[in-house]
């Protein structure tokens, strides 16, 4: 059964809500079939799918042909598309990028910041999930936010202007779980947290991160639940070795 807005604004307080990343079809299928409430189309894929060096490079163009892959592979979760770097600096060009996710498959998009572009979006129809702390498109120090009175305070400001702007969910990245309590305490809407402890309504990470495909670096708040690239690795090596070998193929793998 579908995955609504409602639904995942009604689970506050009452059941954590699950999220991870996808970006292609197998994935989204596979965390779809798992039973995850909501699957993010991240401008992580800048670094985990495309090698860049961080978001900053992704586009529009990456983000809706990637957007169409996930949602081609799932049809229960709630589908949530970034908006790239750069796509939402004003009204007019947030919502015909929006749009263009929308109509790439995604039930409703996410933005950095910018409680007043998600207000002109959530007026023009367009559902929106807000995402503060640390956010990749903008800051130039990876380091927890909020960690003093002044800037926990900014903080939390941001976080009710949010949800006064109409977004549907908040998302927490690398902010102390005390603060990210005291957010999740002071609105209405589910926080989903990122580095943020335990107290946020629901979690999300990379999908490559906690699959142990991606190992660039590991955040100190990432779980690995698998380590495939070590599992690829022996499997592509046996596939190297029975070709030179001659045990691959055998007859069965042959036509007659």
């Amino acid at each position: 059964m579908k995955t609504t807005i409602s639904k995942i604004k009604s689970m506050k307080g009452k059941e954590k809500i699950t999220m991870l990343t996808a970006y292609d079809y197998s994935t989204a299928k596979y965390t779809d079939e798992a039973g995850i409430d909501i699957i993010l189309i991240g401008d992580s894929l800048g670094m985990v799918v495309l090698g860049y060096d961080s978001t900053l490079s992704v586009t529009m163009d990456d983000m809706i042909r990637h957007t169409g892959a996930v949602s081609r592979g799932a049809s229960n979760a709630l589908i949530v598309a970034d908006l790239s770097a750069g796509s939402y600096d004003d009204n007019e060009t947030a919502a015909l990028n929006a749009e263009s996710l929308i109509k790439s498959g995604a039930d409703c998009v996410k933005i950095e910041n910018k409680p007043e572009i998600a207000k002109f979006l959530v007026e023009n129809n367009i559902e929106v999930m807000g995402h503060i702390g640390l956010t990749p498109q903008t800051v130039t120090d990876f380091k927890v936010q909020g960690k003093d009175e002044e800037t926990a305070a900014k903080l939390i400001k941001l976080a009710k202007e949010c949800e006064a702007a109409g977004c549907f969910s908040l998302v927490l990245e690398c902010v102390p779980m005390q603060l990210a309590k005291k957010i999740t305490e002071s609105i209405s809407i589910p926080t989903i947290g990122i580095g943020a402890g335990t107290y946020c309504d629901g979690q999300v990470l990379v999908v490559n991160d906690m699959l142990g495909l991606y190992d660039k670096f590991s955040p100190k708040f990432v779980k690995k639940y698998a380590h495939l690239a070590e599992d690829m690795k022996k499997a592509f090596e046996n596939y190297i070795r029975e070709v030179r070998g001659g045990k691959f193929p055998e007859d069965k793998h042959s036509f007659h």
